[in-house]
């Protein structure tokens, strides 16, 4: 239609093995970019807590192989990483890639956790504090904040409870940028039905998570445009990728 520019093709949370991911970063970006389909995506491995049950028993099984979440002392790296690999991507995919993480706490009390996704994140944030402080850490440096998995989920799955954010959404909402109101094969409708910014996003972990949930936006392909795009929830639409193709 006239006027009616393309829309870019995201996924604005993916893991590696720089965390919890089945994949190397690069193994990720050739997922992504051999399907000639994506436009964005965003790298967004997992900061943990210090004291991360799940992340201890994890290192406990692989004898200390994987850690399990990006440290501090290996921030720096993972991000040079992302940004050698953000190269690569653009010049032989045309795929822009975003760095990020996702600070994630899990508390012995699942309706303490929370798990908040930073994009374009340029420096180490601590999952060590409370949810307010790291949004407002986030917010410093200009990065923007992403509620993961806010609300109940309805797969059958084991998953930890992640709704902290939801549950205190009225002293948060100005410090959340945008809600996640679809996750992999999971829709969290309360978050349109509250009229929040929303995205759609694969939670990609192993190669069968790329067919799910994504996020279009008619916006250029540089990252400010799409922040913009992000907090303004114009021009934004979900839709499930799905055996190599997607539709709206």
């Amino acid at each position: 239609m006239p006027g009616y520019e393309p829309f870019l093709l995201c996924d604005f949370h993916v893991h590696t093995r720089w965390s919890d991911g089945r994949l190397s970063l690069r193994e990720v970006i050739d997922l992504y970019g051999k399907t000639r389909r994506f436009d964005v995506i965003a790298i967004t491995d997992h900061i943990l807590m210090e004291r991360d049950l799940l992340a201890r028993a994890g290192r406990l099984v692989t004898l200390g192989r994987r850690q399990f979440s990006v440290t501090e002392d290996r921030f720096h790296a993972y991000l040079e990483e992302i940004a050698a690999e953000a190269r690569r991507a653009r010049r032989l995919y045309d795929l822009l890639v975003i760095p990020g993480a996702e600070i994630t706490q899990n508390h012995i009390r699942s309706k303490k956790n929370s798990h908040i996704v930073a994009l374009n994140i340029t420096e180490y944030v601590s999952a060590d504090q409370p949810a307010e402080d790291i949004l407002r850490a986030i917010r410093r440096q200009g990065a923007l904040s992403v509620a993961c998995h806010p609300h109940h989920r309805t797969t059958r799955r084991f998953e930890i409870g992640t709704c902290y954010l939801w549950d205190h959404r009225k002293q948060l909402v100005d410090l959340v940028d945008v809600w996640e109101a679809a996750n992999r094969d999971d829709l969290f409708s309360v978050t349109s039905l509250k009229h929040y910014p929303y995205v759609a996003n694969s939670d990609f972990h192993k190669p069968k998570h790329l067919y799910s949930w994504k996020t279009l936006l008619r916006c250029e392909k540089n990252w400010d445009a799409i922040a913009r795009t992000l907090r303004s929830n114009v021009d934004v639409a979900l839709t499930l990728y799905r055996n190599g193709s997607w539709a709206a």
